[in-house]
């Protein structure tokens, strides 16, 4: 990242970005976040699509995996609701799975929402998201910290999750796993002394372990829209939130942990990445798995982040992966 800053123009970048119809923050602008300026490693540059309000300040960051059962994606888009009619902005980062919900869930209950992106703003990654992020960006704001032309590199994902929780006074994980990559986003919240919530699960749920791991750690246990809101409370004008508590009974558990299909099922290149290495049946380098599978070494970068998220690759040193296992 520092030496994408030193090969930036700063007047070109200023320029392109308004052709994206984009807003350029620095430290000293009155519309910098001011949450976010106080964590230790704040973005110099924010690049801005939408509008920031000053009520945003009241905001949640809603965050998880990007393969939930359909359990979480119920939850996170009824918690998302709920907390959003009570006035307070969700956060989150337009990813497929929970952040996708969380910014829905926003959305229906007439609230504002906040995406915060890793790659530039000429960019919508997923792709089948751009319909909501235009939505995003009408009823709250699209937000990042890289110049338009920075593409989606698995690199600039984890960086991003510290200003998610930057720009909340609280951050809620609603359905991760083990190795999940909203666990990043938990580590930043609590380095900068934002609140920790997590959502239970059923106990055999692989997707919930991460979750049942915050909660042991000392995070909030979070059965509706109330244990949030009694933490981080919202301006008396503003509505009551919706009621809304979580089935936990035997009967309400989640679906397949990987699903069957939709937003929760695998993509056919990580299915595809995945029986290679098998195929190969040693650590195999990025070159080798880019040339085989007949994608850029970037985008083949990039799936191997997920995977190795999701616990189903492992890096073992010298760009090198395997299965797990």
């Amino acid at each position: 990242m520092t030496a994408l800053r030193r090969r930036l123009d700063p007047a070109q970048e200023l320029e392109r970005a308004r052709r994206y119809g984009a807003e350029v923050l620095t430290w000293g602008d009155a519309h910098y976040p001011r949450r976010l300026a106080a964590i230790p490693d704040p973005p110099p540059v924010l690049f801005l699509r939408g509008t920031l309000l000053p009520g945003d300040e009241r905001a949640l960051a809603v965050v998880g995996t990007r393969r939930p059962t359909y359990y979480g994606r119920d939850v996170a888009e009824r918690l998302s609701a709920a907390v959003a009619a009570a006035g307070l902005t969700i956060v989150s980062g337009l990813a497929k799975g929970v952040d996708t919900h969380a910014h829905r869930g926003a959305l229906s209950a007439g609230g504002r929402t906040i995406a915060v992106l890793g790659h530039g703003l000429q960019t919508v990654y997923p792709p089948e998201n751009r319909r909501l992020a235009e939505a995003v960006a009408e009823r709250g704001a699209l937000l990042t910290e890289y110049a338009p032309g920075v593409g989606p590199a698995a690199e600039n994902f984890p960086p991003r999750n510290r200003i998610i929780s930057g720009l909340a006074a609280g951050v809620l994980i609603v359905e991760a796993g083990e190795h999940s990559g909203a666990l990043i986003t938990s580590r930043y919240a609590a380095e900068q002394g934002r609140d920790v919530f997590a959502v239970p699960g059923p106990i055999s749920s692989l997707a919930s372990r991460g979750c049942h791991r915050l909660i042991q750690d000392g995070a909030k246990l979070v059965t509706g829209a109330a244990d949030v809101l009694e933490e981080i409370e919202p301006h008396s004008e503003r509505a009551a939130p919706r009621q809304m508590v979580l089935d936990l009974s035997p009967g309400a558990g989640p679906g397949p942990i990987d699903g069957a299909g939709g937003e929760g099922a695998s993509t056919p290149q990580e299915d595809g990445l995945v029986r290679l290495l098998a195929e190969v049946g040693q650590p195999a380098h990025v070159d080798q798995l880019a040339r085989r599978m007949a994608v850029p070494v970037q985008e083949i970068s990039g799936t191997l982040a997920c995977l190795e998220v999701q616990g189903r690759v492992r890096h073992v040193g010298g760009m090198r992966y395997n299965i797990s296992g």
